[in-house]
């Protein structure tokens, strides 16, 4: 595939078939992504790609803990809530997405239900869990290399016919998480990419999510055109 039609193509995918995704394809994927950047060659991260009985371990755990009202126990910061123009495209994109699958406003059990599909995974068959050390927790370059290399997992497996979805919402029970995924004390749980073969069928999978144009994004300083 060629890179432009990986990055314009690429969407986050919320629906999967209930069909295995080869380790073979998996190990694949995760050597392109380990070639994003990464501070001084640090490479902090660690994946943790669960399926099977363990990911439904995780399933159940996350569930379960939230509808008893279990406060969250995220690992990594959670920061404010989001304001002005971000809080914006985060309600923009909610809008897209209850709009494809004709969830009213006032359906507060159709939400709901949507919100626990992202504890569950999205019932993807695999979910790769991004973990990083310990011992660098408090650099902020541990979050961009995180970061870099979350986005070329997705763009890769993106290329072999794979989709994804960036969530925190797997993650939100550690415990939970830590136990089923077998992660070591040393390492600090970042953020969790469901990963399947996509649901061409699933009504939010064909929300294509909105970009600022450059023009807004950018700044060029030192340009005669």
């Amino acid at each position: 595939m060629h890179y432009d039609d990986v990055i314009l193509g690429r969407r986050s995918i919320r629906g999967y078939l209930p069909k295995s995704v080869p380790r073979a394809l998996i190990e694949e994927v995760l050597t392109l992504a380990m070639r994003a950047p990464s501070s001084m060659n640090t490479q902090p991260y660690h994946f943790h790609v669960v399926g099977g009985a363990a990911l439904d371990a995780i399933r159940a755990g996350n569930t379960q803990r939230m509808a008893a009202g279990i406060p969250q126990s995220r690992e990594f910061r959670t920061g404010e809530a989001f304001a002005g123009a971000h809080r914006e495209r985060q309600v923009g994109v909610a809008k897209q997405l209850f709009s494809a699958m004709g969830i009213a406003r006032d359906d507060k059990d159709a939400r709901q239900d949507w919100v626990m599909r992202g504890f569950r995974q999205f019932d993807a068959p695999v979910c790769v869990i991004i973990t990083y050390d310990r011992a660098v927790a408090g650099s902020d370059d541990t979050a961009f290399d995180c970061g870099a290399v979350a986005t070329a997992l997705v763009n890769a497996a993106w290329s072999r016919g794979l989709g994804t979805v960036i969530n925190s919402q797997g993650i939100m029970q550690s415990p939970v998480v830590r136990e089923h995924a077998r992660i070591p004390d040393d390492q600090v749980i970042m953020k969790s990419i469901a990963l399947g073969w996509p649901d061409e069928d699933f009504p939010a999978n064909a929300v294509v999510s909105e970009r600022r144009p450059v023009a807004e994004a950018a700044m060029f300083i030192g340009f005669d055109d």
